[in-house]
Order: structure tokens, then sequence, then C-alpha cells
């Protein structure tokens, strides 16, 4: 049996905009140089989220961490912040299809392997998710995936591949076009 020590990375920060993107490049820096790369995507992505709820929402500052943990078969990411309140998981039948918020934990709890939220007493909360280091698919099509403990199920998300649209249907390529003008 080989042994694979746990491997660390912890950024403390102000959850602004511009200083999201840097965390985003640095999650995605260390993530090469574990040789976890198939998981970059999915780890910037939730990463980005959990820090963009911290933005919007985190009271009385905005000052987080990040913390990565990658431990023998899985990635776990977490934001820790000073507001003791537990995110809400918005049904996303009351979200605008239009709406450019709501749907963040959503997200997240559809690439991730589990997730969840806990409150740390009068230090605030952590929000974490995690990931298979295989970087294999998070769920099999076909399939419920069951909530992890601590986890709550995202309604309209149950069984959703990434071969499958929201609404049922098959998802079809984008026509190509062009970034440059002319």
């Amino acid at each position: 049996m080989t042994s694979h020590p746990s491997r660390h990375c912890t950024v403390e920060l102000q959850a602004l905009p511009s200083r999201i993107g840097q965390v985003r490049r640095i999650v995605s820096a260390h993530l090469r140089y574990w040789n976890l790369d198939t998981l970059i995507d999915r780890a910037a992505l939730g990463v980005t989220e959990l820090l963009t709820n911290v933005h919007l929402h985190a009271q009385p500052d905005k000052l987080c961490t990040v913390q990565l943990e990658h431990s023998m078969d899985r990635l776990t990411v977490s934001v820790h912040d000073h507001d003791p309140r537990l995110p809400v998981l918005e049904d996303l039948g009351h979200v605008a299809p239009l709406a450019t918020e709501g749907r963040g934990l959503a997200m997240v709890a559809a690439m991730s392997e589990s997730w969840g939220a806990r409150p740390e007493g009068d230090r605030g909360k952590v929000v974490w998710f995690t990931l298979p280091a295989s970087g294999g698919p998070v769920t099999v099509p076909g399939r419920v995936r069951r909530p992890a403990a601590g986890e709550q199920p995202v309604p309209g998300l149950a069984g959703v591949g990434a071969d499958t649209a929201l609404d049922g249907s098959r998802p079809t390529r984008a026509p190509a076009r062009s970034a440059v003008p002319g």
C-alpha cells in the first residue's frame, strides 16, 4: 500500500471581485502542482461561487479563508467567513430564468461529490464541497445522488447528469462564432 500524505493550501483574503479572480488562479496553480489538473474547472467554479456568496452576503466584513485539502482520493475545498448565518439553497423553481443570482449553491451541489455548511460558533461558518481526486464524473446519469451527511438535496437537480439539461432535454452544440470582429 502506498501512503499519500495530505496536502494543504490556505489563502486568507477580503472577498472582493478582484481578489476572487486571484484566488481562482491560486487554486488552479495548486491543483496543477498536485497533478490534479482534471479538477481545476470544477474547483475553480466552486470556489468562485462560494467567494461570491461571501462578497454578496457576509457580514460584518468580507474577510475569509479558503482552504484546499487533498487527502487520499478526495479534494475538499472550504471557505470560512465571519458571518454566522448559514447559506440558503434556493429552490431553482423560484429563481427567474434570466436572474444573475441565486444559483451558486445549486451549481456547487450539482458539480460536487458532497457539500455542506457548518456553524463555527461565534467565529462564523464554513461552507465546503468535495470532489473525487480521480476527476471522474460526480454523478452517474440516471442515478439519483444521495445527499451526504449535512447536505440538503437540491430541488430539480436530483438525477441530472452532465448529458441532461435541467428541463430534461439533451443539450445541443451552440453555433461557433468568431470572437474577432470582422
